[in-house]
């Protein structure tokens, strides 16, 4: 298992295991914003905010991430857009990773009572007014263990990245996996540590925010 050690495997691993937290942590933002206003259309009093919530829900959480990875890799840039792989590859994972955020959020908004949002409504606040300030709050809340679990899945489904031209640790894995005389264990063994350690510390972060937003029960 020395092989990561010898001569410039450390830095393309090291290089590789960076662009992983980078791509994932870039997709998770992405994700969080745009899960939150999908959210948001998804129980909006417009027909068409719902609708359109509805459909990108549907259509993303059925489509194979792979497949997504082409349509935004190879259809863009025919239509004029060309980015850099990372920022295509944070796209698809983003948006994909954002129909998962929303229902999450969705199932944490219908726990907050209906009264509280009537509450707000009889004070004169808005319905954005009445999401942002009342509901999504308590909302977040409620629904840390199940986000954590998405955003943990989201480093593991970066890995496709690498197969759209994105330097991460996939891409480095396969690179390990064709020169001469490495051991495929051995390989997957420092890769999968790598995963291991970038989902421990975004499950610790959500047991951090658990205990300090904890619901008092």
């Amino acid at each position: 298992m020395g092989f990561l050690f010898e001569d410039g495997n450390f830095a393309l691993f090291r290089d590789g295991f960076l662009q992983t937290i980078e791509l994932s942590a870039l997709s998770a933002l992405l994700a969080l914003l745009l899960g939150t206003l999908l959210a948001a259309f998804r129980v909006s009093p417009v027909p068409v905010l719902r609708a359109f919530g509805t459909g990108w829900v549907t259509i993303f959480r059925n489509t194979p991430l792979t497949v997504l990875f082409f349509a935004v890799t190879f259809g863009l840039p025919p239509l004029g857009v060309h980015f850099s792989h990372l920022v295509f590859a944070v796209l698809a994972l983003g948006s994909y990773t954002a129909a998962f955020v929303c229902e999450v959020l969705r199932s944490g908004i219908n726990t907050v009572p209906l009264g509280q949002a009537e509450a707000a409504r009889s004070l004169g606040l808005t319905f954005g007014q009445t999401l942002t300030q009342i509901v999504l709050p308590q909302a977040a809340r409620t629904v840390l263990a199940p986000m954590s679990s998405v955003f943990i899945a989201l480093p593991r489904n970066s890995a496709i990245a690498g197969a759209f031209s994105v330097s991460e640790l996939y891409s480095v894995q396969q690179g390990f996996s064709d020169g001469v005389g490495y051991s495929i264990f051995a390989i997957f063994f420092w890769v999968a540590c790598a995963y291991l350690l970038i989902s421990a510390a975004v499950a610790l972060l959500f047991r951090f925010l658990e205990s300090r937003l904890a619901v008092a029960r």
